[in-house]
């Protein structure tokens, strides 16, 4: 693999819209003894407590919220478009709880700075967790997010991290 260099924030010319909602990305958190990987295709980038962040929402059910609630870190790593979509598909359909996904979707994963994140990316964020909010149904104000986003109950956390250094190659 090529080797990651660290990329100046004020350079970076990048569609948060296209890169998350369309491209999706894996959200990596763990340490140096176990991390676990799921897809994102939720979430955003921009200026919050006076820091460039991105914002992720993790299901209750999801066996990576385990790793997010106890981590300080996490990355978001993107693939360029000729990587296609089957690992991140396998990464999002298979829990980790039950099998290394990473390992039988033939990923790899590296650190920078002790956080994760997927080798096999050509675009890294690494993030220093700054919040963790419960989406709580009663706060809904248009019900029709509940009806169509969580009949069977299962919530998401938004957790902001603040951008800690962009890697690209």
């Amino acid at each position: 693999m090529h080797i990651f260099q660290p990329y100046p924030i004020d350079l970076l010319e990048l569609n948060p819209f296209e890169k998350i909602g369309a491209e999706w990305a894996a959200l990596t958190a763990g340490n140096n003894e176990k991390v676990n990987a799921m897809t994102i295709s939720w979430g955003g980038m921009g200026v919050l407590w006076g820091k460039n962040v991105v914002f992720v929402f993790v299901r209750d059910s999801r066996y990576t919220k385990e790793f997010m609630d106890r981590e300080d870190n996490f990355s978001l790593t993107f693939f360029p478009k000729e990587f296609g979509k089957s690992a991140l598909k396998y990464l999002g359909g298979i829990s980790g709880r039950n099998e290394d996904k990473i390992k039988n979707a033939r990923l790899h994963i590296a650190y920078r700075n002790d956080i994760p994140y997927i080798d096999e990316g050509n675009f890294v964020l690494t993030c220093k967790k700054m919040s963790a909010t419960f989406i709580d149904a009663k706060d809904f104000i248009d019900s029709s997010i509940k009806d169509n986003w969580y009949k069977d109950g299962d919530m998401h956390t938004m957790y902001v991290g603040e951008i800690k250094e962009i890697l690209a190659r």
